[in-house]
């Protein structure tokens, strides 16, 4: 019923359009992977999915909320929620900032929930990032590249590109938001399965 009415009332905006609640509801459909096809007005505007179906970012944004709260990580949660405040606004420099702080949250949160004295006595994020991929915890893997030691892996790599076009006005497109927050989810997503399933 909500799909068939999104789609009738795409059919009838109007790419031009400046009015906050198209534009409002424009980020929402980005937001949950969704594009609109325009046309040049004799044929309907339509819907399409922007990213594979396997993905399903509404499930997985629901399923990350869901296990952010059943771990009681409410900083990260928090963060999360201004970061999806931000990009519905479309103030996309706030909304990059929160993105980076929500996931350098997670892992802190996620630190502190396997290994808490260890976590409480390392100074830095980083280092409890580095914690987190070491042979006694092994929650981030090195052989899977996840992490590695000279900064060459997938966390070092997404929390630079997280980092760039940050808290800077101007410096972001919608485009490249809405992607940041995509990344952020599912891989939030795959982190929390695993600690949830005790893959530690």
């Amino acid at each position: 019923m909500v799909e068939a009415f999104v789609r009738q009332v795409v059919e009838h905006a109007s790419e031009h359009s400046s009015e906050w609640q198209q534009e409002a509801l424009l980020r929402g459909l980005a937001r949950d992977g969704y594009v609109v096809i325009w046309t040049d007005g004799r044929q309907p505007n339509s819907l399409r999915m922007a990213l594979p179906g396997e993905i399903d970012l509404p499930a997985a944004d629901d399923e990350v909320h869901l296990l952010l709260k059943h771990f009681a990580f409410t900083t990260s949660l928090s963060h999360l929620d201004q970061a999806v405040e931000a990009h519905t606004r479309g103030d996309w420099a706030a909304a990059n900032s929160q993105i980076r702080t929500f996931l350098e949250g997670l892992l802190d949160e996620i630190a502190f929930s396997v290994a808490p004295s260890k976590a409480q006595s390392l100074g830095s994020s980083e280092n409890r990032r580095a914690m987190l991929a070491g042979n006694d915890i092994g929650f981030l893997g090195v052989k899977r590249n996840e992490w590695s030691p000279d900064g060459k892996s997938f966390i070092h790599g997404l929390f630079k590109m997280l980092h760039t076009d940050g808290s800077h006005p101007g410096l972001s497109t919608e485009d490249n938001c809405t992607f940041r927050l995509h990344v952020a989810l599912v891989t939030a997503r795959m982190f929390l399965r695993r600690l949830r399933e005790g893959r530690i």
